[in-house]
């Protein structure tokens, strides 16, 4: 009976320290939880959180890219890495010039040079052609035909030659034609160069930038004993965007820099072609008088 009163007591007893200790725990602030089960608890909203809207086109102004503000990352970035960023922008620009001017010049000699030479093929005598051509030979098959045309004529100034000199005329004519087809090539190959130039530098150009960029981030470690994102990746950022722009500058001129060597090529042959055709027609025509 003792002992069970005893057993009795200090089970009560234990109950109401249990309580009490419940009743402090509840009037403290409770510690963070620990353990596995602190990772499957929700966590409960903040007593005070902010209801008034959030003016976030303050944090920074020019265009973006990913949440990326271009504008503001050239603004941080180191004065050699600014020199790299609009170099290869005045590259960009300039490029982009030269493939419109070509795309339009290139366009416009292929529908000249059709109407040329259905002109040619309608029946129409050489010097009707050479009146209507002589002051206006604003393409380079006409500037083919009008240089023969003119050989042709210095040959008959004094009068039919002899049919020793026949062989002759028709070097010089199939010369003069040669020589201003290349003269016509080398025209319309003007700045080509500058995208075969940009297209095959811009990207080292770029990676210089990058390498310098990554130099200052390094740097930057050092100086603050840091190696938190935030203090490497704003300089990572900027290197690895004067690379985007060495790439962005240096792929549309190898794209097109090919594309306009080909169609000048092409061009070249037809004119070839032309001169070919025309050189066999005065010949017919010297064997002609030399009869």
């Amino acid at each position: 009976m003792i002992a069970r009163r005893i057993a009795a007591i200090a089970s009560l007893a234990v109950f109401l320290m249990c309580g009490m200790a419940q009743g402090l725990a509840q009037s403290q602030p409770q510690a963070a939880p620990t353990g596995p089960a602190a990772q499957s608890e929700q966590l409960g909203a903040p007593s005070a959180a902010p209801t008034a809207p959030v003016d976030v086109s303050q944090a920074g102004g020019g265009p973006q890219i990913n949440g990326i503000n271009i504008y503001d990352m050239f603004l941080r970035a180191d004065p050699i890495v600014k020199s790299v960023m609009g170099l290869l922008v005045f590259a960009s620009l300039w490029s982009w010039a030269i493939i419109f001017n070509k795309w339009l010049a290139l366009g416009s000699l292929g529908r000249r040079a059709d109407k040329f030479e259905k002109l040619f093929w309608s029946g129409l005598s050489l010097d009707e052609l050479y009146q209507q051509f002589a002051q206006k030979a604003d393409h380079p098959m006409a500037s083919v035909f009008i240089s023969a045309i003119r050989e042709w004529r210095r040959a008959f100034e004094a009068g039919p030659p002899r049919e020793s000199l026949l062989p002759g005329i028709k070097d010089r004519v199939e010369k003069s034609m040669t020589v201003s087809i290349h003269r016509e090539t080398e025209s319309i190959e003007k700045r080509l160069g500058f995208l075969a130039t940009v297209g095959s530098t811009a990207p080292f150009v770029g990676l210089f930038g990058t390498v310098w960029g990554i130099m200052n981030s390094f740097s930057a470690i050092a100086a603050r004993h840091d190696t938190t994102l935030a203090v490497v990746a704003p300089g990572i950022a900027e290197a690895l965007f004067a690379t985007a722009m060495g790439l962005l500058a240096a792929i549309p001129a190898v794209i097109f820099y090919n594309k306009f060597v080909g169609d000048i090529g092409r061009y070249t042959s037809r004119l070839e072609n032309f001169a070919d055709e025309f050189s066999a027609i005065l010949s017919r025509q010297l064997d002609e008088k030399a009869k």
